[in-house]
């Protein structure tokens, strides 16, 4: 299954880049991952007129479940696959695969196309969340890197609350398919704008081989333990035979990809980069910290519906607190990081920060007012938006640029699973303390008989929230690279 590839090695130096076609760059790869992110959030509010248009509602949640499975089992793949043969070839694919994947979707004739293109879908909407935030890597050094972070949280902002509103509008006023056919423009948008300037993107060249078999691996693991975590609780019990079957299924398959790491002429993800203290205590805190933000901002509409007493339409406003803080959050670690030799503590601050409003939040939910609540999510934002760019930047700032995409993909994926993960465990707590969230999304407001359920779902963020500052605070610090340490060399064509 070992595929070899003999990249040759250059002697002269990358091309010079105009800050004007770094920009170019940048925005082109935002760009192309505003598409990726839309389509998480898109989707959600035309599942009613979908699941009328095409029949057998009851695989509507396949739907999401879906792209979700294809795009965070291929995030880490994507990483390798372009430092063997560079970011735009590997943009591109990941690109049209994302845009086929949409014209399967628009055309669909019944649900099982459907739910096949949204699969596509991810898999090339997998590879533009991890190869973003790559080539920015590439294009600009570590100690300036975190400035740019801002811009991808304001990306997922901007997906977040653009796509409901899209997506309830395209389907009540229009068609349902637009919410696909939007993706082709903008999709061929961006690869007209990056496509000039990604051809003098620096490489790191080195011989590398692509590891199929443990490619083969990851995805079936990470498949069957994120169909566990999402039929956990909804579709089936958390103990029923089928979700353990699925667990232990997903633990036979990760021993394999662990065996084949260590057996690997090039495994799919270095020992070099999983043994680095710093890559494993940075995506540790990632992956943890996602779980919480994730989990809180699935379930404050939840509370905002059952305790504030707003409307669907009205919880869904009500987030802008949390999304804007976020970040509010990343612009300013980004915009200090460079400032700060010490730059980590800029995030343990934030951290502890949103631990203390987390606890605040969880102390008054029963009586809480709407302009308490938004103070406080918003607070929240503002605290975990800090780690994003410190997290990202530690992490590529550990690695050579050889290893920057594999690197980078493993932070992405552990993000995906992290917030999978934090929904998944949150829902646990719900459900065990009998809040009814079968009446999620429903037109009605949601009644609880008491408040517990809630206070329970902010602990356990709370508590997560800890283990990401301790997994954050064992995480050694290195100086950020500047431009001097930044230059590689490329590949001849």
């Amino acid at each position: 299954m070992d595929q070899t590839v003999d990249n040759r090695t250059a002697t002269t130096a990358a091309p010079p880049m105009s800050e004007s076609e770094k920009n170019a760059i940048i925005g082109g790869v935002l760009l192309s991952m505003l598409l990726a992110a839309l389509d998480q959030t898109i989707v959600a509010p035309a599942l009613p007129t979908i699941g009328r248009a095409l029949g057998h509602a009851e695989y509507l949640p396949w739907i999401v479940t879906g792209y979700l499975l294809t795009a965070t089992a291929m995030a880490p793949l994507y990483g390798k696959i372009s430092d063997v043969y560079g970011r735009r070839p590997v943009i591109y694919a990941a690109v049209l695969i994302f845009l086929l994947g949409s014209l399967v979707s628009a055309l669909a004739p019944n649900m099982l196309v459907l739910v096949i293109g949204r699969a596509i879908q991810g898999a090339g909407g997998g590879g533009l969340f991890a190869l973003t935030q790559t080539v920015i890597g590439d294009l600009v050094p570590p100690r300036e890197r975190a400035r740019y972070a801002a811009w991808i949280s304001g990306t997922w902002a901007v997906a977040s609350v653009a796509g409901p509103l899209l997506g309830g509008t395209f389907a009540e006023h229009l068609h349902w398919s637009l919410i696909f056919w939007i993706n082709l423009p903008l999709g061929f948008l961006a690869m007209a704008i990056i496509n000039n300037p990604l051809k003098k993107l620096p490489i790191a060249a080195k011989h590398h081989r692509i590891d199929g078999l443990g490619a083969v691996l990851l995805v079936i693991a990470t498949a069957l333990l994120l169909l566990a975590l999402n039929w956990g609780g909804s579709t089936y019990p958390w103990f029923s035979a089928e979700i353990l079957g699925l667990v232990a299924c997903s633990a036979v398959f990760w021993a394999l990809f662990a065996v084949r790491l260590l057996r690997a002429a090039e495994p799919l993800v270095s020992l070099e980069v999983l043994s680095n203290p710093i890559v494993l205590a940075g995506t540790l805190s990632m992956f943890l910290l996602q779980a919480a933000s994730i989990g809180i901002s699935v379930y404050l509409p939840v509370y905002l519906q059952a305790v504030v007493g707003l409307s669907v339409s009205e919880s869904g406003t009500a987030m802008l607190g949390l999304l804007l803080g976020t970040v509010a959050g990343a612009t300013f670690s980004g915009r200090t990081i460079p400032r700060f030799f010490h730059y980590k503590r800029i995030a343990m601050f934030g951290i502890a920060f949103a631990i203390l409003c987390i606890g605040a939040l969880s102390a008054i939910a029963g009586h809480a007012s709407l302009l308490e609540v938004e103070v406080l999510t918003t607070l929240i934002g503002l605290g975990t938006g800090t780690t994003f760019p410190v997290s990202t930047v530690s992490v590529q700032n550990a690695v050579d640029r050889a290893h920057l995409g594999v690197a980078t993909g493993v932070l992405t994926f552990l993000r995906s699973l992290g917030g999978a993960l934090g929904v998944a465990m949150l829902g646990a707590v719900a459900l065990g303390y009998g809040l009814p969230l079968a009446a999620e999304g429903s037109p009605t407001r949601i009644e609880v008989t008491s408040v517990t359920p809630f206070v329970m779902i902010f602990v356990t963020a709370g508590i997560t929230l800890v283990l990401a500052l301790i997994a954050l605070a064992l995480m050694p610090e290195k100086p950020l690279r500047g431009r001097a340490e930044h230059a590689a060399p490329v590949l001849s064509e």
